[in-house]
């Protein structure tokens, strides 16, 4: 492996999308999906090394993850394939206009089975970048060893740290996330929240500067606060800075907070300055919101600009 501007560590999964409620029937159409291979793709696509490392099964849908990442310019040398365990799933379904379910079938899956022996070869070439998610620990006992000893790993060797705290509530607690990665986010350059996260890396029930004057203490550099629609807040030693959304017509917000860190990072790998990477950070948000799927309508770098003076039923010709 040559070492990449970005690493990211996690499960990748196949999701299954219906269009209505599950229960009634109808196709389904086959996707990529999976936190961290959102960033890693979303990156790639910006021109950036990104490499994915985790387990699949050795099975027909792990192939499926495997060519859609190559296909994308992910780098998968790193990925270990488990001939006992299957590649995960997950079902979505477009329940109402408004509302969007997730049912998982990840219990037992290759991913889950992620342990530190799968990670030592990757880390040990090195990247500019390590990103890391709350998902990746609530999968199991030797998940969480081996997201804990990457950060680790990752520290010692001069690569700084991206936390997204991602929780998922059919995946585990809030109490037990909180007493994981309260401390993993202590191991983290950028730590990455929506607003009701945020406790989930400091104490129950504290409000936002108490958590990011905790965090900033601890020795992360930035605190990045997704709010929505209503933009996103960057907190650093040096004050916080603001960004808006962007205006467009939401179609599907599932992987809108994954492309927000993407575009970030892809701003910190070019050198802007704050307010630089969190409107590209917006920027990618928007594209995500916008589009169906989890990164399928991604920009790429030459598309950055396209959202700029356009509005709702535009026609480029």
């Amino acid at each position: 492996m040559t070492a990449p501007d970005l690493l990211t560590v996690g499960e990748a999964l196949v999701s299954l999308r219906s269009a209505g409620p599950l229960a009634a029937g109808g196709s389904l159409t086959m996707h990529l999906a999976g936190a961290e291979s959102n960033v890693a793709v979303a990156v790639a696509r910006l021109g950036h090394r990104a490499a994915w490392v985790g387990r699949l099964g050795a099975d027909e849908f792990g192939e499926y993850v495997l060519r859609q990442l190559r296909a994308e310019g992910v780098a998968v040398d790193g990925v270990t394939r488990d001939p006992d365990r299957p590649t995960g799933l997950m079902f979505l379904e477009r329940r109402t206009a408004d509302l969007t379910r997730v049912q998982y079938h990840r219990a037992g899956s290759a991913g889950s089975a992620l342990d530190v022996d799968d990670l030592r070869a990757p880390l040990a070439v090195g990247a500019r970048m390590l990103h890391l998610s709350g998902i990746t620990p609530a999968l199991s006992g030797t998940a969480r060893s081996a997201t804990r000893w990457a950060a680790e790993a990752a520290v010692a060797a001069g690569v700084p740290v991206c936390l997204d705290v991602n929780h998922r509530e059919r995946l585990w607690s809030r109490d037990t996330a909180r007493e994981v990665l309260t401390p993993l986010a202590g191991y983290a350059s950028i730590v990455v929240a929506s607003a009701d996260e945020l406790d989930l890396v400091g104490d129950p029930g504290a409000d936002e500067s108490t958590v990011v004057a905790d965090l900033l203490h601890r020795g992360v550099d930035t605190v990045l606060v997704k709010l929505g629609g209503d933009g996103a807040r960057a907190h650093t030693r040096e004050g916080v800075e603001r960004v808006g959304a962007l205006s467009v017509t939401a179609v599907d917000a599932v992987g809108a907070g994954d492309a927000f860190t993407a575009g970030y990072l892809s701003g910190w790998f070019d050198g802007l300055d704050l307010a630089g990477r969190l409107r590209r950070a917006a920027t990618l948000g928007a594209f995500a919101v916008s589009s169906p799927g989890d990164w399928e309508g991604l920009p790429r770098r030459a598309e950055l600009s396209l959202l700029d003076g356009h509005e709702a039923g535009d026609v480029l010709r």
